[in-house]
């Protein structure tokens, strides 16, 4: 039973601003990913790093302190700097963190930076001489499912997928018709990894990686950077100017497993109950039903965890997410639109960044930038991001005038943005000139820029 929420005050996203999610082929450096996402949040939400007054830094892979060396590019204004590791999740713990602190009157202004550097192929563990936190699940696996030559992740959530099927009847097509979906949704969006659109039968026919996951119902790694402003009423009633796009953190919670994550059975084991919980949460806090959804963005890491958590998350009955797939109510046309953004089978999943670019994405709905991919009528955006070991963030975002968005040009977006285009739409760069708009004017520090703003702008 989810506990009634405490009324919290308001936290808006200002700004946001993303790389393109890439290949990881070692070529860009985390310090240009974070660099560039967090300038075209800083021109986003049409502010100078000097008024930031904490920094989160999210990745899972790196040394401590890559934050900094981040962060450090924008100015050396001596805040408060955390460093967040939680897995697939840490982009919005670390929105979770920044609104905590707001809400809390810790701050005024949290600048949330993402981003990940990997490495090619499924992912890896680098500690061998000490236990791995997600041995317990692994084991869980291994006792009720067994353990193949597969990817780890794969054969976890590939597992949870067949329970699906067992139990409620699903077929490997539904599978497939997700993946299909969010590669189709992939090309209205510039900054995804891959924008192909492929046939159920492509799908179905690319390589089997553990039953019912083929290749391309499977997310890659990538490298990739995203950024957001957070800020107060306070903040916000001082900058008039900027309340059209200023959209609220309306409900969220960040929730951590409950016991049934090792009753044996396999979606259990991907933390079913923890989404289940945030999101009862997160929407009482908001004032929302599922049914008030017509846009979300959730972590479909593989097509398997998209059906689990459709379910889990209740846009659908229980034991009928597979219908509503069937029926055409995860796309334009249906019921509502799941993962515009292409989702992290198609957009890519640089860990750190994955949860920020989720917020993006929701953030150019809502504020009717999202011109070439928008849902009519949405007044509330749904936004779920599950790490493994676990935690799971759920959000819900609404306008701060609670309205549904109007569709607007990219040329009236561009005037009012002063950038000239519309960052939505268009995967484009800044100017040197821009740059110094948005790096700290009083603590501005070349050697800790070195030669990154150049690598940067000659990559535009």
């Amino acid at each position: 039973m989810a506990p009634s929420p405490k009324v919290k005050a308001p936290v808006y996203v200002l700004g946001v601003g993303m790389t393109k999610f890439i290949k990881p082929r070692g070529k860009v450096d985390y310090t240009e990913l974070g660099y560039e996402a967090g300038i075209k949040a800083l021109l986003d939400a049409q502010i100078n790093y000097d008024d930031i007054d904490q920094g989160i830094a999210c990745y899972c892979y790196g040394d401590s302190t890559c934050g900094n060396r981040v962060f450090y590019q924008f100015g050396m204004t001596q805040i408060p700097i955390y460093n967040v590791n939680n897995n697939c999740s840490t982009g919005s713990t670390g929105l979770h963190l920044g609104r905590t602190m707001i809400a809390g009157g810790q701050a005024d202004a949290v600048m949330v930076v993402g981003f990940e550097k990997m490495f090619p192929g499924s992912l890896q563990t680098f500690f061998q001489d000490r236990s791995n936190p997600g041995e317990l699940t692994s084991d869980m696996m291994r006792a009720t499912r067994g353990v193949t030559n597969a990817p780890g992740a794969a054969q976890l959530f590939g597992n949870g997928g067949r329970e699906y099927m067992e139990k409620y009847g699903a077929k490997l097509e539904d599978f497939a018709e997700i993946a299909r979906v969010n590669h189709e949704h992939s090309k209205r969006n510039p900054y995804s990894q891959f924008q192909q659109e492929y046939t159920l039968q492509q799908i179905m026919d690319s390589p089997m990686i553990f039953e019912p996951l083929t290749k391309l119902q499977c997310c890659p790694t990538s490298d990739g950077g995203a950024a957001a402003i957070l800020v107060s009423q306070e903040f916000l009633d001082a900058r008039p100017h900027l309340k059209s796009q200023a959209i609220l953190i309306a409900g969220q919670t960040l929730a951590t497993d409950a016991t049934s994550l090792f009753s044996r059975s396999s979606m259990d084991l991907l933390g079913r109950e923890m989404t289940t919980y945030a999101a009862k949460t997160a929407m009482a806090e908001a004032g929302v039903t599922a049914n008030d959804i017509k846009v979300c963005e959730l972590h479909d890491c593989f097509s398997a965890n998209e059906m689990i958590v459709i379910d889990a998350l209740g846009l659908s009955e229980p034991g009928k997410a597979h219908e509503m797939v069937r029926k055409g109510d995860i796309t334009y046309g249906g019921k509502m639109v799941i993962n515009p953004s292409g989702g992290l089978i198609s957009k890519g999943h640089p860990l750190g960044a994955s949860g920020i670019a989720q917020c993006a994405e929701l953030v150019w709905h809502l504020r009717g930038w999202a011109n070439n991919r928008l849902v009519p009528g949405t007044t509330a955006a749904l936004q779920h991001n599950l790490g493994l070991g676990g935690a799971v963030v759920v959000t819900v975002y609404k306008r701060a005038d609670g309205k549904a968005p109007s569709k607007l040009s990219s040329e009236e977006i561009g005037k009012f943005n002063g950038l000239g285009y519309n960052p939505a739409v268009e995967a484009k760069g800044f100017t040197k000139a821009q740059v110094d708009k948005a790096r700290s004017k009083k603590a501005r520090s070349e050697y800790a820029l070195k030669d990154i703003g150049a690598k940067v702008e000659a990559r535009f």
